[in-house]
C-alpha cells in the first residue's frame, strides 16, 4: 500500500510530520506538500512555475522521501497521481490541519480539498484535522468581539490525531474506491472516543469584515456563533470526541426540474 501524505499548512508543518511518520510505520509513504501554506485553496489547481517547471524541492521528514512543492495540496495530490514523485499512491492522507475542518465550510478546506481530488481519481482518502479552536477574546477590537487564539504548534497534541487517522486505516482501506473520510479530532493528550457525525450547516469560524473605506475592505476571522445541532460534527467536537464522516466530490444531482431543451431558431 502507497501513501501519499500531504497537507495545506505547507512541509514545514508539524501536523504532516506526526502523520507521515504514523503511516510509515505501517504502509510505503510518500510526503508531498505546499512550500508554503496554501490553506482555505479548496481543490485549486495552482502552481508556481519557472521556465515552464512547477518548482519541486527535497525536504527533510525523518529520512522519508519528502518534497515541498511550488503547488496547491489538490495539484499536488494530481502530480502525485501522474507519478511525479514515484509509483502513484493508491491512497491519500491529508493533515493534519491546524483546525478543524468541520461543517459546510469543508467545501473551502485545501485539506479536504486535497482528499476530494483524490478521490475524484479514483483513489481513497482521508482528511485529518486537530481541532486547537480556544476560547474567545472578549473585547478584541480587530474583529469585533470575537477574536480566534491559536496556541503554539509545540503545546498541541498531534500525534494524538496521527493515532486516531491510522485506527481508520483499515476501514478505509475497505471501501470503496472514490471513499472519503473527514476526521476531526480534539487537542488532548489522550486519544478521544469516535463518532460517526453529520455536517453542521455551518463551519468554526468565518470572514467578517473589519474594516470598509473607500477603495479597501480588511476582513477578519471570527468564531460563528450558531446554535449546536446533536450529532452534528460541530456538536459532538465540542462535547469531547473526534468525528468522522464520509464525503464524496461533487455529483449531479436527480429529481430536479429543469426546463425542457427547445430546438434553437433562426
Amino acid at each position: 500500500m502507497r501513501v501519499l501524505v500531504t497537507n495545506d499548512d505547507g512541509i514545514g508543518a508539524p501536523g504532516i510530520r506526526a502523520l507521515a511518520l504514523a503511516a510509515a510505520s505501517r504502509y510505503d509513504v510518500v510526503v508531498a506538500a505546499p512550500q508554503d501554506e496554501a490553506s482555505g485553496m479548496s481543490a485549486a489547481l495552482s502552481a508556481v512555475v519557472s521556465d515552464g517547471q512547477i518548482v519541486v524541492r527535497r525536504a527533510d521528514i525523518s529520512g522519508l522521501s519528502a518534497y515541498g512543492v511550488a503547488a496547491s495540496p489538490a495539484y499536488i495530490v494530481v502530480l502525485a497521481s501522474l507519478g511525479a514523485f514515484g509509483p502513484p499512491p493508491d491512497l491519500v492522507l491529508s493533515g493534519i490541519n491546524r483546525g478543524a475542518n468541520a461543517g459546510r465550510a469543508v467545501l473551502h478546506s485545501a485539506t479536504v480539498g486535497a482528499a476530494l481530488t483524490a478521490a475524484n481519481n479514483g483513489m481513497r482518502a482521508m482528511a485529518v484535522s486537530l481541532d486547537v479552536l480556544n476560547p474567545l477574546v472578549p473585547g478584541s477590537v480587530a474583529s469585533g468581539g470575537n477574536a480566534i487564539v491559536l496556541p503554539s504548534d509545540d503545546v498541541l497534541h498531534w500525534e494524538t490525531a496521527a493515532t486516531t487517522a491510522m485506527t481508520l486505516m483499515d476501514s478505509l482501506i475497505a471501501a470503496p474506491a472514490g471513499t472519503v473520510l473527514n476526521v476531526n479530532v480534539p487537542d488532548r493528550p489522550a486519544v478521544a472516543e469516535l463518532r460517526e457525525a453529520s455536517l453542521a450547516w455551518f463551519g468554526q469560524a468565518g470572514l467578517a469584515i473589519a474594516e470598509a473605506g473607500e477603495g479597501f475592505v480588511r476582513t477578519a476571522i471570527e468564531r460563528v456563533d450558531e446554535p449546536m445541532v446533536p450529532g452534528t460534527d460541530l456538536a459532538l467536537l465540542a462535547e469531547g470526541y473526534a468525528t468522522v464522516t464520509a464525503l464524496r466530490p461533487p455529483a449531479a444531482v436527480s429529481g430536479v426540474p429543469i426546463p425542457a431543451q427547445r430546438p434553437a431558431t433562426a
